[in-house]
Formats: structure tokens, sequence, C-alpha cells
């Protein structure tokens, strides 16, 4: 997506919003809403699956990796994203691009 595009769901987003934190949550809410979760990345070169997001302090949205009984969390803003992004993807996108990271 191109950055009007990205300006447009963090707008969509945080249309009712005051402050960074309530910014913050309606992107999480849009993320968990619209991304399809259970797709795979890597972490340091070892596949993973995204199998969700949590709030975090703030304005941190960290997403859950699994890799067989293990978990761990990242910040949504470090976490590399594959080269096809799942369904609803765009919305993790506009998070970094928010956050600044894009």
């Amino acid at each position: 997506p191109d950055k009007k595009h990205l300006e447009r769901l963090i707008e969509e987003a945080v249309v009712d919003c005051y402050d960074e934190e309530e910014q913050a949550t309606g992107l999480y809410t849009m993320i968990e809403e619209s991304v399809e979760f259970g797709f795979e990345t890597e972490l340091l070169g070892i596949p993973v699956t995204v199998v969700g997001v949590e709030m975090g302090e703030g304005a941190d949205i960290y997403a859950v990796c699994t890799r067989g009984k293990k978990r761990q969390k990242i910040a949504l803003a470090d976490l590399p994203l594959p080269a096809k992004l799942p369904p609803g993807g765009e919305w993790l996108l506009a998070y970094r691009y928010w956050r600044g990271y894009q």
C-alpha cells in the first residue's frame, strides 16, 4: 500500500481518539479485527507463526509468535514481516507508519 492508503487507514482507526494511547488502541483494534493471524515469518532466521497481537504499555503493540510449544512476544514495530503479507496485513504497515517506522 502507498503512503496515502496507509494514512487513510490510520485516519479510520484514530478518528475519535484524543491521545497517543487511544490512537494505539484504535490501531490495535483494527489489527486484531482485520489481520488473518497464523501467518509465518522469521525471527533471527528461525521460522515462527504469528498467532495474534497484545497491547503493551502506552502505544506499544506486540506480536505473539510461536514455534512448537514456545511462545514469545516481540514489538510489532520490530517484527520482520513476510514478503507476502497476510490478508489484512496493510494494518500492520499502517501501525508501523503511524509509529514512524516506514
